[in-house]
């Protein structure tokens, strides 16, 4: 019941003050250049990784990348910078 009563207060605070809501609602940020790298913020952690499918942990639920030749370019607690051809995009609940 908490979880929700803060939830709802962010979005409250962000409505009122026009913050983006991905830096008050811990919302990831997918940012991608065609189809070969895509940048990821305000993920939880990697879960899987192969050359055709990388895994991410989100606040709510798990990002799923997949394609062909996947290379991790930079890998930071909060972001990742992939590199490859991206085929699809999903999110998990």
């Amino acid at each position: 019941m908490a979880k929700k009563w803060k939830q709802k207060l962010k979005q409250l605070v962000t409505n009122t003050i026009d913050l983006p809501k991905d830096v008050m609602m811990d919302l990831p940020r997918i940012t991608m250049v065609g189809q070969l790298h895509i940048y990821i913020e305000n993920h939880r952690g990697l879960l899987a990784f192969s050359d055709e499918e990388i895994r991410l942990l989100l606040q709510q639920g798990q990002l799923s990348i997949k394609g062909n030749q996947f290379v991790i370019k930079a890998i930071l607690p909060e972001e990742i910078m992939l590199e490859g051809i991206i085929h699809s995009v999903t999110y998990l609940s």
